[in-house]
């Protein structure tokens, strides 16, 4: 696997001259790195918030750097770290915005290698391991993050930096001599400014303090102790400087820090670029095998002398290192220091004998018997858990020409190992568009109108969409939710295909169907712990001034429960003078829920407009339709509208709302009514694929006597489903409406109870009156078993067939 690795890194190309080809103009390279570094920002993202807070933070940063390398700003070869320095900063801004401060969409004005001005960050940024670090090119600690901090493998990462294994193994080597040098540099170079050590009051450690350090009694050890580090000085030299050592503290903890640095980068720079999520983030790691033992395992392998030293002086000494992780873009070391030449290369370490001064010393490496890298022993790789992908993918309903709709992914991990980052290219039919627009500085991004969800990310690419999802372990499955657009021309039965691949792993489907003349396409599908609740209400009824046949009607008794039998009025309840027809429904949430979705659907006799909602103590809002779709009744034509609310239903939720204003008629047989149907996601539902289609479809005299909707898209198990519908202009009078699901009819939860007599004149919800004249707001409860289409009927009446909604659960 590192042979491939290695290979591949000789032809493709490095984050570096990905960066310069941006610079350039070539924003499609910006693609590759993307691809590349999406599963890390998205990792510490989801350790320092949550939800869609992440997922936001993680597309905001990638669309900002762009904007920041299209300006000629930005790293040079370090991506990553910058990256994920960026999503840190990103999410904290996005904190301090919610407190009334002002964020900025200029990313270089607080990553151009600056850190937040932080008095303690300000401090460490002036010790010497700090400014040592900053002096040192870009590549230099680039390659030192991956190695030293994520703990990857030269093999690995040798794709990012553009060489071989062997050649960041050797990069890694001098990053780390390079670093020992600049420090003690540094030392030499600037006494007034060294690093001194002031014991803490109970003595427990060293805590290093801005001091004059350097006199005459310790400048010949600290001149040595760069050799002494990888044990080139002889026996009489080498006593000298641990004897100094035993008896100045302030010189063993410069040492100490010198010795560090060559094997606790890992525990020292990621909190400073990781913030909070530093545990969990290479933690993460960690279980992918990139790097075992934890954040803090390397301080139980230290010689006991420094455990005890570091004991009281680690949290300043990391701290320190910490800080200069900041990102600078002069590639040029500072100081006298020189760059270190290869000769100098990683010695094999042996341990020391103890000194007659003291305790234990830190084991000292022997000289490099030459002056090249030593090259690795080879050894039989490990046995590598195989990976295999299996994929499905379908609409969810249909694609309907000239009408939005969805195409679902789903991913399985089924065999024993864990793969690497999904990337899954999806061929769309043709006339068929990822939904979404272009954003970000020349349009250069684009934002999809809806997220896939489940941690993936989307993007069209010419006729594909290129879908990347970070590493799925054993036995996992996710799933992508693609929203599309098909256009007026769009051919029929070309359905949509699907490629994966995970490193050397690949797999691929296709659906069964592709655009269809025919059915309901999806406005919302999801899977997850969801709920679909819906209510709605009639606003046109019979005037109960005209006798008590009007208000037995009400009770759903006698036998005038027609709207033909009667002159409909508006009906009007909210004592407002500004509206002219109201009624209201109450929505009941389940406790915890969180609202996903909400769409506010309404009908009426004529072409449609606006409309009103009012929610739970607030004020009446004017809702503008959307989307429209028409239908014809044997007298009159018909309209049903429908509009996005979620923003309005998550910020005031359940309790009594109010739907106005509807654009009707009134008169004999006409209506006009409202519905509101709500996805929630809350812990105490069962994993569940949620779905809502709609579409005015026209049953009756002059339209069509049957009306298939697909439910597409479904892995559903025997437990029970539940299946919703918002009909309009039914008759309670009228035998003959039926609900199929592949040929069984279903029986409605409310109103007549009759599987003949399914668009019976009664809303779930309704606030008011048993009969709502000419809406149905229904629920029916059934196992699917695999049952693909459901069938509307009518015999007698005319009714337009709205919203059909969809709760199963899924098979794990």
């Amino acid at each position: 696997m590192g042979e491939a690795a290695s290979d591949l890194a000789l032809t493709e190309p490095s984050d570096a001259v990905l960066i310069a080809r941006i610079r350039e103009g070539d924003t499609s390279a910006y693609g590759t790195l993307y691809e590349r570094h999406l599963s890390a920002a998205r990792r510490l993202a989801r350790g320092l918030t949550e939800g869609d807070r992440a997922e936001d933070a993680v597309q905001d940063t990638f669309t900002k750097i762009l904007d920041v390398l299209r300006r000629g700003g930005g790293p040079q070869s370090g991506f990553r770290p910058y990256l994920l320095t960026s999503v840190r900063r990103t999410i904290y801004d996005g904190y301090r915005s919610e407190k009334r401060l002002q964020p900025t969409d200029q990313m270089e004005l607080y990553i151009p290698g600056m850190p937040f001005s932080d008095p303690v960050l300000e401090d460490l940024e002036r010790s010497m391991i700090v400014r040592a670090y900053q002096s040192l090119p870009e590549r230099w600690r680039a390659v030192l993050w991956h190695t030293e901090v994520e703990g990857a493998k030269p093999a690995d990462i040798a794709p990012l930096l553009g060489l071989t294994a062997n050649g960041v193994a050797a990069l890694a080597y001098r990053a780390r001599e390079g670093l020992r040098q600049a420090y003690l540099q540094m030392h030499l170079a600037t006494p007034s400014r060294s690093a001194a050590p002031s014991r803490t009051a109970a003595g427990a450690g060293v805590t290093l303090v801005g001091a004059e350090v350097a006199d005459d009694q310790c400048r010949p050890a600290l001149d040595k102790l760069g050799s002494y580090v990888r044990g080139g000085l002889g026996k009489r030299e080498t006593r000298a400087v641990e004897r100094h050592l035993d008896e100045c503290d302030r010189c063993n903890a410069i040492y100490l820090e010198l010795a560090d640095v060559n094997t606790t980068l890992r525990e020292a720079l990621g909190p400073f670029v990781l913030g909070t999520a530093a545990t969990a983030y290479l933690a993460a790691l960690a279980k992918g095998g990139a790097a075992a033992g934890g954040v803090f395992g390397w301080f139980r392998h230290l010689p006991k002398r420094e455990q005890h030293v570091m004991a009281g002086g680690t949290a300043a000494v990391a701290a320190a290192v910490v800080a200069g992780l900041i990102l600078v873009s002069d590639e040029q070391p500072a100081g006298p220091m020189r760059t270190p030449s290869p000769a100098a290369q990683p010695p094999a370490s042996e341990p020391s004998k103890p000194s007659a001064a003291g305790p234990e010393r830190p084991p000292l490496p022997p000289v490099p018997p030459s002056s090249k890298p030593p090259s690795p022993a080879p050894q039989p790789p490990p046995p590598v858990p195989p990976v295999r992908l299996t994929a499905r993918i379908g609409t969810v309903g249909v694609l309907l020409r000239e009408h939005p709709g969805i195409i679902a992914l789903l991913v399985s991990n089924t065999g024993d190992g864990r793969s690497r980052d999904v990337i899954a290219d999806v061929d769309l039919p043709p006339g068929v568009t990822y939904a979404g627009g272009s954003i970000g500085r020349n349009a250069v991004a684009f934002k999809p109108r809806r997220a896939p969800g489940d941690g993936w990310s989307c993007r069209p690419i010419s006729s594909r969409v290129r879908c990347t999802h970070e590493p799925l372990r054993a036995g996992a499955a996710t799933s992508a939710y693609l929203h599309v657009d098909v256009g007026e021309d769009a051919p029929f039965n070309e359905p949509p295909q699907v490629r994966l691949r995970a490193g050397d792993v690949r797999a691929g489907a296709g659906a069964a169907d592709g655009v269809v003349a025919g059915g309901m396409p999806a406005r919302f599908a999801d899977d997850g712990n969801l709920g679909i609740v819906q209510v709605g209400n009639a606003l046109l009824s019979c005037d109960e001034k005209e006798g008590r046949g009007c208000a037995k009607a009400l009770r759903r008794q006698g036998h005038r429960r027609d709207n033909d039998l009667w002159e409909m009025a508006p009906l009007d309840l909210d004592r407002v003078r500004a509206t002219k027809a109201s009624s209201a429904a109450k929505l009941v949430l389940p406790a915890g829920g969180k609202v996903r979705w909400a769409g506010l659907y309404w009908s009426g006799v004529g072409r449609g407009g606006p409309a009103k909602l009012r929610p739970p103590r607030g004020a009446y809002r004017q809702v503008r339709p959307e989307q429209v779709d028409r239908g014809r009744m044997p007298d009159f034509g018909v309209y049903q509208a429908f509009a996005d609310v979620t923003r309005l239903v998550r910020r005031h939720g359940g309790g009594q709302w109010w739907g106005a204003d509807v654009p009707t008629k009134a008169g004999t047989s006409h209506y006009a009514g409202w519905s509101l149907v709500v996805v929630v996601a809350h812990p105490k539902a069962p994993y569940q694929q949620a779905m809502v289609l709609d579409g005015a479809r026209s049953l009756g005299p002059h339209a069509a006597e049957r009306v298939d909707v697909p439910v597409n898209g479904l892995l559903a198990t025997t437990e029970l489903a539940r299946i919703g519908l918002v009909a309009w202009e039914g008759d309670a009078g009228l035998q003959g409406d039926r609900l199929l699901l592949d040929g069984r009819p279903l029986t409605p939860v409310a109103g007549d109870r009759s599987p003949g007599n399914v668009a019976d004149g009664s809303a779930n919800g309704a606030i008011g009156a048993g009969l709502t004249f000419g809406i149905d707001v229904d629920y029916f409860s059934t196992r699917l078993d695999g049952a693909r289409r459901l069938r509307l009927t009518t015999r007698q009446d005319a009714y337009l067939a709205g919203v059909v909604t969809v709760t199963a659960p899924m098979r794990s």
